[in-house]
């Protein structure tokens, strides 16, 4: 089958439209036909050599997918060939077919296009643990949002939206803050031009935020520590801006913060099989009546994965970068 390989660990020159062999479905696992797939930034740490797949997983770049499953396995049940289905990852995605468990399949609702439906397991179930098994986030409640314009970020600004709560969002552009102001963001911050910490005080007029939404990691600490309400929970997603933190201590026991971290590739299918059920449960028919989108920045052919990958890596991307597999 196409997949796009790696052939040595570096830039995007580095990704190849090749051959790879077929998967074939274990038990309890299902076969797809991909569709279409979509980027994000593990795909770059991998593509690098930083971010190698857990044990068992395919080497294929690809965290999500969408598609129509070709094959049953031993032991799946729950759905027949021909069903058009999406789902979450541990590797794969950048290829013409993959295999996962059945259990982890979601069906994708109405006319919705391959090319939106790609976007959108790994963005909100990432955001939906992050705002609400981690961050306990409430409708009333004040959330600060960072990396805001980008696929996960722009879920989690319409999922806390729609749960009623007050959203602080960052980005690095008036046109990806505008943006965000469609998708339901209350308080817009150009972090290049404003301090988001004096900002924050002033639209929670003076609580402090209650949950942090973290890509940038070690540099932001300080800064999230002075903008937290007591109470506050800051939920690490990513380290964009260094893996390691001097914590005062003292200051988290009297404030009583936390510091959750998150990580969803290498956990056990039985969590990912709970958190997939809880999204068809809760979140998915809100895309039928248009509550909720995935939002997509660009559609790229598989054969164009280098310049997908150029796209993001200069972070000119509002939402999704989509690559198409097949018609």
């Amino acid at each position: 089958m196409k997949a796009i390989v790696v052939s040595e660990p570096g830039g995007p020159d580095k990704l190849e439209l090749g051959e790879a062999p077929e998967p074939a479905p274990a038990d309890g696992k299902v076969l797809l036909d991909v569709k279409a797939t979509a980027l994000n930034r593990a795909d770059l740490l991998q593509r690098r050599g930083m971010y190698p797949p857990p044990e068992g997983a395919s080497d294929i770049l690809g965290l999500e997918c969408s598609g129509v499953v070709a094959e049953l396995g031993p032991g799946a049940s729950g759905l027949k060939a021909g069903d058009r289905v999406m789902a979450l990852l541990p590797g794969g995605g950048y290829a013409e077919r993959v295999t996962l468990p059945a259990r982890m399949a979601i069906p994708i609702p109405g006319s919705m296009s391959f090319e939106h439906a790609a976007a959108i397991p790994e963005a909100f179930l990432t955001a939906r643990e992050a705002l609400f098994t981690l961050g306990r986030l409430e409708a009333g409640s004040f959330v600060l949002i960072h990396a805001a314009a980008g696929g996960v970020g722009s879920a989690a600004v319409q999922l806390a939206h729609q749960h009623g709560a007050h959203v602080l969002a960052t980005a690095g552009s008036d046109d990806k803050l505008a943006r965000l102001g469609e998708l339901g963001a209350d308080t817009l911050i150009n972090y290049k031009s404003q301090n988001f910490v004096a900002v924050a005080k002033e639209a929670t007029g003076g609580h402090g935020v209650d949950v942090v939404l973290d890509f940038i990691g070690g540099s932001y600490w300080d800064k999230h520590a002075a903008c937290m309400a007591v109470g506050g929970r800051c939920v690490v997603i990513g380290v964009l801006g260094g893996p390691t933190v001097n914590v005062n201590l003292a200051q988290l026991l009297m404030r009583r913060y936390q510091i959750l971290g998150l990580v969803m590739r290498s956990r056990p299918v039985p969590d990912k099989i709970a958190i997939t059920e809880a999204f068809v449960r809760d979140s998915l028919p809100l895309f039928s009546d248009g509550r909720l989108a995935p939002v997509i920045d660009s559609v790229y052919p598989l054969s164009e994965a280098r310049q997908a990958h150029e796209r993001m890596e200069l972070n000119k991307n509002t939402g999704k970068i989509v690559l198409k597999v097949a018609d």
